[in-house]
């Protein structure tokens, strides 16, 4: 018995796998973060196979899942023989990513299940390669709380000697380089990839006051989904 986590596109639906492709057509259903999402990618390839959306917002708040019984009827199809597959609206799932409990319950449930991993798009790693900063020994934040415990970790970040990396909202990302402004040293470098792989992708590298006047000066652009990395002191 298979259960797939299948990665997806992050903003172009060109980055898709082959692989992935097959599989998103020959499981018997696909778990979606939002279907309305996945839907679009399934349409573009001809891809018919039926998709249902797990409980990804209260898992995401680290909350007990509201919605536990629809976990409960994933584990029930997994039982009767039914091929799952896992995808998340963008990017390769459980990373940073409330799919990952789900697969930690399959796995508990079943013991014997093969878990595959579809490999594809990832917006950490698409955002590194083109920072060029050092990526061999980095660490990877997911998204920062958005109080409890932030200042500590502007903190770590200031004293880290890897390159660090993290997400962050357009809700917060003046907020965020404000902070980073007043936690690191005025030559550290900060870079921003912002809206990857999309029309507007774009990569700011700079000093954090440089970085947070630009998107200052230029306030149209603070939408979509930011990645923030700041290189080791």
């Amino acid at each position: 018995m298979n259960f797939y986590v299948v990665a997806t596109p992050i903003g172009n639906l060109e980055d898709i796998t082959l692989r992935a492709l097959r599989i998103l057509k020959e499981v018997d259903l696909i778990l979606c973060e939002d279907t309305r999402v996945t839907s679009r990618l399934l349409v573009k390839y001809e891809i018919g196979t039926a998709t249902i959306s797990y409980p990804s917002d209260s898992l995401r708040a680290g909350h007990s899942p509201a919605k536990s019984s629809k976990i409960d009827k994933i584990l029930d199809m997994i039982e009767s023989g039914k091929t799952l597959a896992l995808v998340s609206d963008a990017g390769t799932p459980t990373i940073s990513d409330p799919g990952s409990l789900l697969v930690s319950k399959i796995r508990e449930s079943f013991p014997d299940i093969k878990i595959i991993s579809i490999p594809g798009p990832s917006a950490v790693v698409s955002a590194l390669a083109a920072s060029g900063l050092p990526a061999s020994d980095f660490l990877f934040l997911g998204f920062l709380p958005h109080k409890k415990g932030r200042e500590t970790l502007f903190k770590e970040i200031a004293t880290s000697k890897r390159t660090v990396v993290f997400y962050e909202s357009s809700h917060r990302i003046l907020k965020t380089l404000e902070a980073l402004g007043r936690h690191l040293s005025t030559e550290r470098q900060v870079v921003i990839a912002r809206e990857l792989t999309k029309i507007y992708e774009e990569v700011i590298s700079g000093t954090p006051s440089e970085v947070l006047n630009y998107f200052e000066q230029n306030t149209e652009k603070v939408k979509g989904e930011f990645v923030v990395m700041v290189k080791g002191k």
